[in-house]
């Protein structure tokens, strides 16, 4: 079933499950291969983490987030407001979606999966290019993440 209120990719990472947690819940690994500058920051369940955005184009925005669950080596989980990228925009009257990472042992490595939901909620103005711009956000990440556990 298609969905336009949620995201959802899956990937086999070939590498143990506590290593790819760690690129999920260090947030300076998670930075790392997300692209923001989280030096410094930890996610912890019930705060708010905040970072510089080093993604080329995108570098004067600042990434943030309220982590939900950190369950170790299971699931990691945030809200945050989508493809949120007009400073002079406020979004902070917007419904959040929540993006969630769980974690599961497979043959050959972790299998990662990741879903983005809550897209019903925002605006609609702006609901198909924030769900648009974040599903190929996701096809990207799901790479750099393979590439940065690839290295590690």
């Amino acid at each position: 079933m298609h969905s336009s209120d949620r995201i959802e990719r899956k990937i086999l990472l070939k590498a143990p499950r506590s290593q790819v947690w760690r690129a999920l819940a260090n947030a300076e690994a998670f930075g790392q291969w997300f692209g923001v500058a989280l030096e410094g920051k930890r996610f912890v369940a019930g705060d708010r983490t905040q970072g510089q955005i080093t993604y080329p184009g995108y570098e004067h925005l600042i990434w943030d987030v309220a982590v939900e669950r950190v369950e170790p080596e299971r699931v990691f989980s945030f809200r945050w407001h989508p493809y949120a990228i007009e400073p002079q925009v406020d979004y902070s009257q917007e419904p959040e979606t929540r993006v969630q990472f769980e974690l599961e042992d497979m043959d050959g490595g972790t299998l990662l999966k990741v879903v983005e939901s809550g897209f019903n909620g925002i605006p609609e103005a702006r609901r198909l290019k924030a769900f648009r711009m974040d599903s190929r956000g996701w096809d990207e990440q799901m790479a750099n993440i393979e590439a940065f556990l690839a290295k590690a």
